[in-house]
């Protein structure tokens, strides 16, 4: 039973997709309670400012490296070897070829940023005081292992989903955040603040054992391999050189908000990075979620030249997406104080910064479906073996939201920075879409705003519930302990969100029914009935 449930395959979308929102629920989760902890025991300080910091530059090269060339090129070529018959075991040889190449890569960067991690520092928060400077240089120097690490990992997770294997590539994240909590609570009493650092290379490390357990049990067994001139590797290079490109000026984007946020006050950088985490929950549970899922089902029809068959697939995507994340994006705008709250409002966390936060996360809330509407749309260009088009949007809308952030900033602080994230990716679907539209062909996008009204009108009808909630129970329970607010955001999106059911439901909403059947068909699956066998009776033939 566990094996199956570790090992499984998931034959649609929707099951996958599910799989992997569950443990991203989880993941996120347990993301929240790390960040409640993180925020009760340093608050919006120095502290955490320097963590935060120091992560920039490591995702920096780890998102050029790893997820460069996973996301857009590995997965495909991967997939192609292993179902095809007599080829699983060119699979394997593309994987460790791929291994080795990547972690030759990551320690040769990671051995050159070692050397250079005070100027680097300076470069990244230059409105810290040299003594958050350094301590930014140190926190690098540790982190540093954990990418090489989280390197290998991606790739056998990238295995795991490449033949849809989510349980075990969705759990990793779990474990990798447990070990950043345990950095804190157990690594800092012992050795100081720069235990939160070690805390990510143990998390790091749990990621890995993780998803090197699932591939083993896929089949892959390790083989020394380093062939940079081999025609799969060369191909994956091809695809990924835009990839890369496209991801640079992204995380150089972040970078840069970063810089911006160190020359406004103490704690700016802390805020807008909990805002963002805050933000991503519902965009990494459902967005991610199903931009995995559906890759592997874009890849296969694309390849066989099926378009009908790609547009059903990705206009059904599409409208599971706005199913899950209009109902949310009303929650998080109308429940973002309480929100916010909630998860890091605890011990040195003030009241004064959970509103900027809060205010914060309300300009990234009204993005949500636009990123992850860039996440599968990016996907679908991947399939299509053409990673220059996501790179030729990235570029522009990253140029416009470093425009915007700077344009901003002195009458906005750390709002203008959420402001111009969300513009730009508003941008970029809308561009995505009509690329998309104009290679293909129609995208279903009759059922898609077929669907779209039943949404907004379920949407609206949730939101004002939520709103008239609010004062009923503040009323009975003042807002003035954990647990009260707790119990308001709780009752009013809890609500809010039965009001959605009930009117997508009276509607007609597909998507609802769908779900619904597909729930349907996983608790019969699971329960269905087998022949006993006793002595008296022979087995069935």
């Amino acid at each position: 039973m566990l094996g199956k449930l570790f090992h499984g395959e998931s034959k649609s979308v929707i099951s996958g997709a599910a799989v992997v929102a569950f443990l991203s629920l989880a993941s996120r989760f347990v993301g929240l309670v790390r960040d409640r902890l993180l925020a009760g025991h340093f608050g919006a300080g120095d502290v955490l400012d320097v963590y935060y910091a120091a992560f920039k530059l490591p995702d920096l090269f780890f998102n050029l490296i790893v997820v460069g060339a996973l996301s857009a090129s590995f997965i495909p070529i991967f997939t192609k070897h292993f179902f095809s018959e007599g080829k699983r075991e060119r699979a394997w040889e593309v994987t460790n070829n791929v291994l080795h190449l990547l972690l030759s890569g990551m320690i040769a960067v990671s051995l050159v940023l070692l050397v250079a991690a005070r100027p680097v520092a300076m470069l990244i928060a230059p409105g810290f005081s040299p003594e958050k400077q350094l301590a930014v240089a140190s926190f690098t120097r540790v982190m540093l292992l954990a990418e090489i690490l989280l390197a290998a990992s991606m790739i056998f997770g990238s295995v795991l989903q490449g033949i849809r294997r989510f349980f075990l590539s969705s759990l990793a994240p779990i474990f990798y955040n447990l070990g950043i909590i345990a950095g804190a609570l157990w690594f800092v009493p012992a050795v100081g603040p720069i235990g939160l650092a070690w805390g990510v290379v143990f998390g790091a490390f749990l990621h890995l054992t993780i998803q090197l357990v699932g591939a083993r049990a896929a089949g892959w067994r390790h083989a020394w391999m380093f062939r940079p001139r081999d025609a799969d590797s060369r191909e994956i290079l091809r695809l990924m050189g835009p990839r890369v490109v496209g991801i640079g000026t992204a995380q150089i984007n972040f970078v840069v908000f970063t810089m911006i946020a160190s020359t406004l006050a103490a704690g700016s950088v802390t805020l807008f990075q909990f805002a963002y985490n805050i933000q991503y929950f519902p965009v990494g549970i459902v967005g991610v979620s199903y931009a995995i899922a559906a890759f592997p089902s874009f890849a296969e029809t694309l390849s066989k030249e099926d378009k009908r068959g790609f547009v059903s697939v990705f206009s059904s995507t599409v409208r599971q997406l706005l199913f899950f994340l209009v109902p949310l994006t009303v929650m998080f705008l109308l429940l973002r104080a309480q929100l916010v709250r909630v998860i890091v409002g605890a011990g040195r966390f003030t009241w004064a910064e959970t509103i900027m936060t809060a205010n914060t996360l309300g300009f990234f809330t009204v993005s949500f479906v636009s990123q992850t509407l860039v996440m599968v749309l990016s996907r679908a260009f991947y399939a299509l073996r053409d990673t220059a088009t996501p790179l030729v949007m990235a570029v522009a809308t990253d140029a416009l939201a470093l425009a915007v952030a700077l344009w901003l900033r002195p009458s906005f602080g750390v709002l203008g920075l959420a402001i111009a994230f969300s513009l730009s990716a508003i941008v970029e679907s809308g561009l995505l879409w009509a690329a998309l539209h104009r290679r293909v062909g129609a995208l279903g996008g009759r059922g898609i705003l077929r669907s779209s009204w039943i949404i907004a009108v379920a949407a609206l009808s949730a939101g004002v519930v939520m709103q008239m909630m609010k004062p009923l129970v503040a009323a009975h329970f003042p807002l003035t302990t954990f647990w009260n607010v707790l119990l308001q955001g709780a009752v009013s999106g809890g609500i809010g969100l039965f009001v959605y059911v009930l009117a997508s439901a009276a509607l007609g909403s597909p998507e609802l029914g769908a779900v619904v059947a597909s729930v349907r068909r996983k608790l019969l699956s699971r329960a269905k009935p087998t022949e006993a066998v006793t002595a008296d009776a022979p087995p069935a033939a």
